[in-house]
């Protein structure tokens, strides 16, 4: 084979050198000092092994040494066009074929939206007369953390980024990298960030590096992306389920715009669940729920007909989660079974595969603390009705009662406190008898607790005289006041000689003082 064969084309001035040689050539063609020769051939000198040590940035050029399997990966989603699949039609031909074959892939990720125009729900984020919406158009993407629960378009928003710099190349080219935090560590993050390095030195291409999960890195795991995304090597996309401000650097939080995304309402994963029958599914018709079985078999030319109330009850159980949702509809449709008459789907069928209904609840998580926070705000402001259902919400939830029962100790102590001293007994035995019990028997001495504490009156003067205790102890100016001589204890002949307890009246004097002298006068239980 002649030694052109073997030789590897320079991307910039298009001449042909050996392998080990092509990267001196190439940082000289980018303007770095070379050994290149007049003659446009690199000289024996070069220093090929050091060069073949920091070879992973230069993967893409073609016969340079082979990729190693993460690089392969990488190469291979570069190509492919990570995420900018858009909803295509299965290539089935009967209902059959599809029920004996399944899903190509899940349903879920065959249906996610290719394009802002495709993308449903979210409006106040990403509707048309947002700066986002003008932004990700105009190709111009900022480093951002995309906040919100599972299924609410966090990837899929990512997702169209990615396909929209790609649709315009010659304008601000990109390369987009995805990754997830919880299969990559910080090695596989500085491999990417030096290869953007390269990229937006040699090609002026930027890189955008979208971070899944993001929340799952430590504190010093983040600290990797700070000093790249300021002096942008690398646009910084991340999805997060949890709060940004208890889960990410403050740090990279300031150099990254938060996005909150809320949960899908009803309709829109309605909407979602109809546009991905229509496009997914050629032997599928939605028809109206209130067509009896033979309006289906006349009104209908398709295999598998699905009554509209079926989609609207899994629009409703789903929780606003749209991947749940597509899901359950593609268990129901694998669910069927062959025969030469009309498959319905209906409320039975999605009822039968999904088992249970889908509560968003994480026992680590935001809604950890935003449902417990609800339940004591209830019992405070009276309300027993809205206090049963948020610890029923925890409850279904699979929250720890004992979590719950220490709460609402806590309660009887600040919200109830002196106006009915039996509450703090009733949430003591509460919390023995959830120990004593457990679940599922339990609930029933939990509500019993909740709805007696929101019922019950309230007084927070002892919880608000001990805030102004904490208060005086805190903000004092100078040294802390000594406990006075006479309320000391003289439990040695050598204490009391030093006038520990002198002046001491065991029965009550009203002339007797309890406070240091300096603060004479103090009285945390006077309001205002």
């Amino acid at each position: 084979m002649s030694e052109r064969a073997n030789a590897v084309k320079c991307p910039m001035c298009f001449k042909h050198f050996s392998s080990p040689l092509i990267f001196s050539h190439v940082q000289h063609c980018n303007g770095t000092k070379s050994n290149e020769t007049s003659s446009g051939h690199a000289t024996e000198k070069t220093s090929a092994p050091n060069l073949l040590k920091r070879s992973s940035p230069w993967s893409q050029f073609p016969n340079s040494r082979k990729l190693g399997k993460k690089e392969e990966a990488e190469t291979s989603s570069k190509n492919a066009g990570v995420g900018c699949h858009g909803p295509n039609t299965l290539n089935v031909s009967t209902t059959s074929k599809l029920q004996t074959t399944g899903f190509p892939r899940p349903l879920a990720e065959m249906a996610r939206p290719a394009t802002l125009e495709e993308f449903v729900g979210q409006v106040k984020v990403v509707g048309r007369e947002t700066s986002l919406f003008q932004l990700i158009n105009n190709n111009i993407t900022p480093s951002m953390i995309f906040w919100g629960p599972p299924g609410c378009g966090k990837t899929t928003l990512a997702n169209i980024i990615a396909c929209k710099a790609r649709a315009s190349p010659n304008k601000n080219p990109v390369r987009f990298v995805k990754l997830s935090a919880t299969n990559t560590g910080k090695a596989d993050v500085q491999a990417v960030i030096r290869v953007a390095a390269n990229e937006k030195k040699m090609f002026q291409r930027r890189t955008i590096l979208f971070i899944d999960e993001i929340h799952r890195f430590n504190k010093l795991q983040q600290d990797t992306f700070l000093p790249h995304v300021e002096n942008g090597t690398i646009v910084l996309l991340g999805a997060t389920t949890e709060n940004p401000s208890f889960s990410l650097n403050s740090a990279l939080l300031s150099r990254c715009r938060v996005v909150v995304l809320n949960k899908l309402s009803p309709s829109d994963v309605e909407s979602l669940l109809t546009r991905a029958v229509k496009m997914l599914l050629p032997n599928a018709d939605v028809i109206s729920h209130k067509l009896t079985t033979d309006e289906i078999d006349t009104g209908s030319n398709k295999e598998i007909v699905i009554r509209r109330s079926a989609l609207q009850l899994l629009a409703n159980v789903c929780d606003g989660d749209a991947r749940t949702a597509l899901n359950g509809l593609q268990i129901a449709v694998e669910s069927l079974k062959s025969s030469d008459g009309k498959q319905v789907i209906d409320d039975a069928l999605i009822n039968k595969s999904l088992e249970r209904s889908h509560v968003l609840y994480d026992r680590s998580g935001d809604q950890h603390y935003e449902v417990i926070s609800a339940l004591h705000k209830s019992i405070r402001g009276g309300d027993d009705n809205a206090a049963l259902y948020w610890l029923t919400r925890m409850i279904v939830g699979g929250e720890d009662p004992k979590f719950i029962a220490r709460r609402l100790i806590r309660i009887a102590s600040e919200d109830v406190g002196l106006a009915d001293s039996n509450a703090l007994n009733l949430a003591v035995s509460t919390y023995h008898a959830v120990i004593y019990v457990g679940l599922p028997e339990c609930d029933a001495s939990l509500a019993q607790c909740v709805v007696y504490l929101s019922r019950a009156p309230k007084s927070i003067e002892a919880y608000l005289a001990l805030e102004k205790a904490k208060s005086c102890i805190k903000d004092c100016k100078g040294a802390i006041p000594s406990v006075p001589l006479h309320l000391r204890n003289a439990s040695t002949k050598l204490m009391k000689d030093l006038g520990y307890g002198a002046g001491y009246k065991y029965e009550y004097d009203p002339d007797q003082t309890y406070l240091p002298a300096e603060l004479k006068g103090v009285n945390f239980f006077v309001t205002g």
